[in-house]
């Protein structure tokens, strides 16, 4: 007989990884310990590989074990997402919304929304899957989340769309080095020779329309975390770009956010979801509501 793992397998294999370790795996799924121990070692010999390295207090996975780790994940998401599909289909009162957002867009969205749809829906409970944005929709086409809130360009042919309106890009700067005439704006040119931290999505965008204007920018930091951004600029290690709406996620006093001018430079939030997937009711609900609050917004400075 061939190598075989079923469904049964992949969760305890799964719950393993996710735990650390055998004894709350095994809490979790309910199971005697040493019931767990002897399933595990059953697939590693009908597998004829070892997927833990033994003599750890907590769980180490070997090659073969972090490959089938990766499997499963997508597996037992197609499986858990095709298992909603059919079981929620017409309720809209009780289940799980699964959301995957990055940090930026999620903090401006989801705690105002999470909110007002709870009042509405108080049974609904809801999973945060928080990445980059490549990730978010990897996660989205394995069916382990139902939406995904980012600000990635996505191919319109196989995802549904919402796009809310642009969003002003800001510097922001600690106080003790404040720069540009206006108090609400900077010129691009004005930012020649500082110190700057500037994501990764946004940097080739950044860099052409500085050498339009004759200087080569100093990037000390290209980085996508957007609160460590703000954390540098709070020790004063240089300026970061950032969507204004990211003002939210550190109140400080410190800090100094202007609006990027001359050129103005923008970005924006795109809600997505696959065409090809049946969304439970609860999270069509959802799609609705952000509609009426969101969809005709506009984000000032």
């Amino acid at each position: 007989m061939g190598q075989t793992i079923g469904i049964k397998d992949m969760r305890a294999f799964f719950a393993i990884v996710e735990e650390g370790n055998i004894s709350h795996a095994a809490q979790r799924l309910g199971i005697a310990q040493p019931a767990l121990s002897r399933q595990m070692k059953h697939l590693e010999e009908n597998l004829h590989v070892k997927l833990f390295e033994r003599g750890s207090r907590r769980i180490r996975l070997t090659e073969a074990g972090q490959v089938l780790y990766g499997r499963v994940e997508n597996i037992l998401g197609m499986v858990d997402g095709t298992v909603r599909e059919i079981t929620e289909i017409g309720s809209g009162t009780k289940g799980t919304i699964r959301i995957g957002t990055i940090t930026t867009s999620g903090a401006m969205i989801l705690p105002d929304l999470i909110a007002a749809f709870h009042k509405i829906y108080p049974d609904i409970t809801f999973e945060i899957w928080e990445a980059e944005g490549a990730r978010v929709i990897e996660l989205l086409d394995s069916r382990m989340i139902e939406l995904a809130i980012t600000r990635t360009q996505v191919d319109n042919l196989a995802y549904e769309l919402l796009v809310l309106p642009n969003e002003p890009l800001v510097m922001v700067m600690n106080s003790d080095n404040v720069r540009g005439e206006d108090d609400l704006t900077i010129r691009l040119e004005e930012l020649k020779d500082q110190p700057l931290i500037i994501p990764l999505r946004w940097k080739s965008n950044f860099v052409t329309a500085c050498k339009r204007l004759d200087f080569e920018p100093q990037i000390i930091c290209v980085s996508d975390s957007i609160v460590q951004d703000l954390l540098m600029v709070k020790m004063n290690l240089g300026m970061a770009m950032i969507p204004v709406s990211s003002k939210r996620l550190l109140t400080d006093g410190d800090l100094i956010y202007k609006r990027i001018v001359e050129p103005e430079m923008t970005t924006h939030t795109v809600i997505t979801w696959r065409k090809n997937q049946t969304l439970s009711t609860a999270c069509k609900n959802f799609i609705e509501l952000f509609k009426k609050m969101f969809i005709r917004e506009e984000i000032i400075l």
